[in-house]
């Protein structure tokens, strides 16, 4: 197998579901059918046709989607399974073998595998902790070259929460054209902005643009696994070839009920109903952090479902997160699933009481192995 071990997903795919407390998920606490849909709504899917539907996408959809960016249509769009199927199209699309691609880091760490089973030249371009997670524009512009293919950004980032400024944005995209590389963005977490003001996306500020998004994290459908790309329309095009390929389509179901969710005044519902538990349950978290002084670093989030969180004992990250999991069943996921060790991603999206629970079971672990 010539694929990079994706340690992130197996860890959580083998214990998220054998624990009593589950502080791994980035997302949000998913809504139910019935706290969703109408009665109208539910009904009327009994009348749905179970067939494929439009490979691509279906047209009601791809409009919602579309109205989400600038000066975007439906063929601008492609609906995927999940952001997962997106990333992997994505980088299929674009990169051969022998190009560069420069990646956010910390990330999430598929298209860095990805693209090393392709052959690519992969290279890290780092936010600073010690200046609040900013980006090093300099060292972007010191990594790319000729042979740099595209840069890979993830806003709002996955796992520190940072937002990049319009500012940043700009500069990033005078980096890209400066060397004709491609900006790919990872948006998923659009919309889950604790200032409850959606960030501007990177479409329309540069022509060599591919966007991905979803319903997993900001609008915490995730059992949909309703992805999409958005960008060029003869680039969206060819993405569709490589959706030939792997998943077809989404399910005629998930696409139904996400029209739903993407209708103005739900979407608004939805993403008011996530803002309002991530800023309720980060303030609980920092609370909770800080009743232990300086054994903590954190940098508060700006957006996500998520805090990442710097540890000073003398643990290393995946050991911290097996011996939790083993005595006390909560599960945090490990600093070096990024690469990060003394590091460990804290997901507060969930319902507080959960949460608290299991910053409980932590509280109890730490006393009775480090006396704290």
């Amino acid at each position: 197998m010539n694929i990079p071990f994706f340690e992130l997903e197996r860890v959580q795919s083998l214990f998220e579901n054998t624990v009593d407390f589950n502080l791994t998920e980035s997302g949000f606490h998913p809504f139910t059918m019935n706290e969703l849909l109408s009665e109208v709504e539910i009904e009327s899917l009994g009348n749905l046709v179970l067939g494929y539907g439009q490979t691509n996408g279906s047209i009601p959809l791809r409009i919602k989607i579309s109205k989400l960016y600038n000066s975007c249509d439906t063929e601008n769009v492609m609906v995927t399974n999940g952001s997962s199927e997106a990333n992997f199209i994505a980088c299929h699309t674009l990169l051969e073998k022998g190009d560069e691609v420069i990646m956010m880091i910390p990330n999430y760490m598929q298209i860095w595998g990805i693209a090393e089973e392709m052959g690519c030249i992969t290279k890290a371009w780092h936010l600073i902790e010690k200046n609040d997670w900013v980006p090093d524009m300099d060292e972007l512009r010191e990594l790319v070259s000729p042979k740099t293919r595209m840069i890979a950004i993830c806003n709002p980032n996955n796992p520190t929460g940072y937002t990049l400024t319009s500012e940043e944005m700009k500069e990033i995209v005078e980096i890209a054209g400066s060397v004709d590389a491609w900006i790919y963005c990872d948006e998923v977490y659009r919309g889950a902005e604790l200032n409850g003001q959606t960030l501007e996306s990177f479409i329309g500020m540069y022509d060599k643009v591919m966007v991905n998004g979803g319903l997993s994290k900001a609008y915490a459908l995730s059992g949909l696994r309703i992805g999409w790309l958005v960008g060029p329309k003869e680039l969206i095009a060819d993405t569709w070839a490589y959706h030939d390929y792997t998943s077809i389509t989404a399910g005629i179901i998930s696409n139904y009920i996400a029209e739903i969710a993407l209708q103005p005044v739900k979407r608004m519902e939805i993403l008011t109903r996530n803002r309002n538990m991530l800023n309720d349950n980060l303030q609980s978290v920092i609370n909770w952090l800080n009743h232990y002084g300086d054994l903590f670093e954190y940098v508060p989030p700006k957006a996500g479902g998520m805090i990442f969180i710097k540890y000073n004992l003398r643990i290393n990250s995946s050991e911290l997160a097996k011996w939790l999991r083993l005595e006390k069943s909560v599960f945090i996921l490990a600093g070096d699933c990024f690469g990060m060790d003394s590091y460990f991603r804290l997901g507060i999206g969930q319902q507080k009481q959960y949460i608290l629970g299991g910053l409980e079971r932590i509280k109890a672990a730490l006393k009775e192995r480090f006396n704290l």
